[in-house]
């Protein structure tokens, strides 16, 4: 048994489930409120016996696995390591050597770093002027300081090293956490007296330290951070992601400021949604993790150069990502701290202000530059083209050209003849591939192709009504998958234990089953005959329109040959739609 199957063997799927939503027996199964949408009707299903979830309000479903992905944002191989711990399972074990070695090197790291946080704790509640600037100066109450386990490290030298040591911690383990440094006379303490805020990864586990300034020393940096080590990645870590995680997933959109203290002040307000960037430097790894809870980020940067380029620099790694982001201006120039101090409700307008990202660009530039002249209009094209030309989606493309010609007052094709022919790069529609794992934001798509599936995969007898369909109307690779065994075995029986060959899509089929088991088991021959064709004339349709929409996009930049290319592929979608049709009313 691999460490998979073991942890999956020692947990029962309700009672993991059990402990983000309520869930209620509902005959073999329990039934609860969808965790991802609004509703007000459970149809938030879980299978103790398949040991796999689906939200029929959503589209989502796996297994347990899959679950804690969706509800804590993690990869897989987080999902694992929580489960297992959870289970007392050592993944250990099932690692090689250096595995074994690297693993236990980094829980005796969470060791040290978690002994710090509470040793800085400590010493807080003894410093007289860490109290002042914090409660006083700063104005944050008690609750929120133990939130955010909000610390003091005492300027002596190497108080903590000392205290680590006499815990057992060995000095390797106190360099590899990044909690000292080396001086000539000996191991030192890397933090001395500052106020210590411990950064913290999606379970709330701390992986390092920021360190601002107390006293104001000449030359001394306001803030320190801790090093690159074998638990902090400077360019994945968000700041406050364990506290904002859920409100995230609740709102449905992030907020992303510059610093760790806008953070804790927003969160005090109740504005809970909000994280932190290690500084500006927002990267690709930070927005797709954040994007497994919200697929929109508002930028609240501060209104300096750094945090507008930032903020410009932004666009085209969101893009990349998929993910919605618009910008917040701070009036005035503050930063959010500042805005909260001064009223809560400030910071509340300038969030519900904010503009989506390029249109924020488009008037930045337009204020900053003259565009009464050639110069102002080269200039502001050739910045705000650099943008579009690297959003992936056609119509936003479409839009913004047309209001960058209406702006600077130039025709459509000269921007066009512009990307063509400049430094900047033509605009690419990037076509689905086949078996391409495709968004689910496609809601009706992947709901019409999983019970059509889950009926055809049960019901034999409905299978002709696949004939129609095609590998690039599904969404996934592993409704792909399940497709190309049914029409490949048009006379299997449905009895998913003898799925062999598709043993790596099973929690996939087994939500199917699931699916069927409680929307079509009890329907009579014919009313399964009736929603078979249904779903098959609604998936093809779907796929039809989308693809037509497509097209006309794409024939509005052709000349007159493909422009003939392209109505010949739309008569082609017209047919396939036609025969779909037929194939039901000929029944």
């Amino acid at each position: 048994m691999d460490a998979i199957e073991e942890v999956k063997s020692r947990l029962n799927i309700e009672d993991v489930i059990g402990e983000y939503i309520q869930l209620k027996r509902a005959g073999r199964n329990f039934r609860g409120l969808s965790p991802f949408t609004s509703e007000k009707t459970p149809s938030f299903m879980v299978s103790p016996e398949k040991q796999i979830w689906h939200d029929f309000s959503s589209g989502k479903g796996g297994n347990v696995f899959s679950f804690v992905m969706e509800m804590d944002g993690l990869d897989f191989k987080g999902a694992l390591e929580q489960l297992a711990r959870k289970a007392g399972v050592d993944l250990d074990q099932y690692n090689s050597n250096g595995s074994k070695t690297l693993s236990r090197d980094k829980e005796q790291v969470y060791e040290a770093l978690e002994l710090a946080a509470k040793f800085y704790q400590k010493h807080f509640t003894k410093n007289a002027r860490a109290l002042e600037y914090v409660l006083k100066q700063r104005g944050f109450n008690k609750e929120t300081v133990l939130k955010f386990k909000l610390g003091y490290s005492p300027n002596t030298g190497n108080a903590l090293v000392i205290f680590l040591k006499s815990r057992g911690v060995s000095e390797k383990c106190m360099k590899q956490a990044g909690l000292t440094t080396s001086r000539a006379s000996g191991l030192s303490d890397m933090f001395r007296g500052r106020i210590m805020i411990p950064l913290c990864d999606q379970q709330g586990k701390v992986i390092g330290f920021t360190a601002r300034l107390l006293n104001n020393e000449a030359n001394a940096p306001k803030y320190i951070n801790t090093p690159q080590t074998i638990v902090y990645d400077k360019s994945r870590h968000v700041f406050g992601l364990a506290n904002a995680k859920e409100a995230i997933r609740k709102q449905g959109f992030g907020i992303m400021v510059e610093g760790n203290l806008d953070v804790i002040s927003s969160h005090q307000a109740g504005i809970l949604n909000v994280v932190a960037t290690a500084g500006t430097a927002l990267t690709e790894s930070q927005l797709k993790i954040l994007k497994r809870f919200a697929g929109e980020i508002k930028l609240a940067f501060d209104q300096d150069r750094a945090g507008i380029q930032a903020a410009e620099r932004a666009l085209p790694i969101a893009s990349k990502t998929g993910v919605n982001l618009s910008v917040i201006t701070i009036p005035e120039g503050k930063d959010p701290d500042e805005l909260i101090m001064k009223s809560p409700k400030l910071w509340e307008d300038a969030i519900s202000s904010s503009k989506p990202a390029l249109d924020w660009l488009i008037d930045l530039y337009k204020d900053k530059l003259d565009l009464e002249t050639a110069t102002g209009k080269s200039q502001f094209s050739n910045i705000v083209m650099n943008v579009i030309r690297e959003l992936s989606d056609s119509v936003e493309q479409e839009h913004y050209i047309e209001k960058v010609a209406e702006i600077i007052g130039v025709s459509k094709e000269a921007l066009l003849s512009k990307m063509n022919t400049s430094d900047t790069k033509q605009i690419t529609r990037k076509k689905p591939k086949l078996n391409q794992e495709k968004s689910d934001n496609n809601f009706d798509q992947v709901k019409y192709q999983n019970q059509l599936l889950a009926l055809c995969l049960m019901r034999p007898g409905l299978r002709k009504y696949l004939e129609y369909v095609e590998d690039n109307m599904l969404q996934n690779s592993s409704s792909v998958k399940l497709f190309d065994f049914l029409k490949q075995n048009p006379d299997f029986d449905g009895d998913i234990d003898k799925l062999k060959d598709l043993k790596n899509i099973i929690d996939y089929v087994k939500m199917l089953v699931l699916q069927y088991e409680e929307l079509y088991q009890m329907l009579d021959s014919t009313e399964q005959i009736y929603e078979a064709e249904r779903l098959q004339v609604r998936l093809v349709e779907n796929y039809v329109k989308n693809q037509k929409t497509l097209l006309a996009e794409q024939m509005e930049l052709s000349n007159e040959k493909q422009t003939n290319q392209l109505l010949e592929k739309a008569k082609i979608l017209d047919a396939l739609l036609k025969k779909s049709k037929e194939l039901v009313h000929g029944r």
